[in-house]
């Protein structure tokens, strides 16, 4: 066994891949399938389940971009958008003139930007129905991509991250909201609800308990925050940083491309 099949596989994943899954293609095809059907309970389910704690997390994201945000010219992209409460959250910060630029709305389920789009109706927000790993955006033309919760059910990090900074100008921002697997008593207290008790509930909201085994499994797997600031990095991005949220049960990733 080499070296890199011996760490842990936080430590040596690529990209999201549901159980049973082992291609990129694949691991694509079965999340966006996977978000399609959970889609109509997803926002009564994740309020739930987090006890209503998703929405500081949201606004104190949308917070720190506030400077940004406020420029009428600021190009802001919310990447994996779902049904669009991190895209309301960056819109509280975005000027009410009409000519200001509007905030682009990305996913690739169609049933999660279609009830984000019902969110979006009466304001400066352009949905997009698109691949994060192929965005239909030009190059140097975005200021500010966030994403929340959704970074990893990617099938392949680094090359969000490089399309991150395709699409963004020089001095662009990103923020990659996302849950992470906290250590210690923490630690275990947090695995004994996110891996016992929160997929039985998800399971019997949604009637989708393979999507809530997904949720665990997909957190476990997901980089650590130094391995995450470092592939950050290694995209060409300075200024790496995360900030722990709630005991370290999630976090943002801040970066800038210089």
């Amino acid at each position: 066994m080499s070296p890199q099949q011996t760490k842990p596989e936080h430590e040596r994943s690529t990209g999201a891949r549901p159980a049973g899954i082992t291609t990129e293609q694949a691991a694509a095809a079965n999340v966006q399938q996977m978000f399609d059907t959970i889609a109509p309970t997803y926002d009564r389910a994740n309020h739930l389940l987090s006890a209503g704690i998703d929405h500081w997390w949201w606004n104190r994201t949308a917070r720190l971009f506030r400077p940004v945000l406020q420029r009428p010219e600021t190009v802001a992209l919310d990447l994996c958008c779902g049904t669009g409460d991190m895209t309301m959250a960056l819109l509280k910060h975005r000027p009410t003139n009409p000519e200001a630029a509007p905030i682009l709305a990305v996913d690739f389920s169609h049933q999660m930007l279609s009830l984000g789009k019902k969110k979006f109706a009466p304001h400066n927000i352009v949905p997009i129905e698109a691949d994060a790993l192929n965005l239909p955006i030009a190059d140097a033309s975005v200021d500010l991509v966030t994403s929340a919760f959704g970074f990893r059910n990617l099938a392949n990090y680094e090359e969000g991250l490089a399309e991150f900074h395709r699409i963004l100008r020089p001095g662009g921002q990103i923020g990659i909201l996302e849950a992470n697997q906290p250590e210690g008593l923490t630690g275990a207290v947090y695995n004994l609800y996110f891996k016992t008790i929160l997929p039985k509930l998800g399971g019997l909201i949604s009637g989708k308990p393979a999507a809530y085994s997904y949720l665990p499994a997909s957190v476990e797997r997901f980089p650590r925050p130094p391995r995450m600031l470092q592939l950050i990095k290694n995209a060409g991005f300075t200024d790496a940083t995360w900030t722990s949220y709630t005991f370290g049960t999630a976090g943002l990733f801040h970066a800038t491309k210089p």
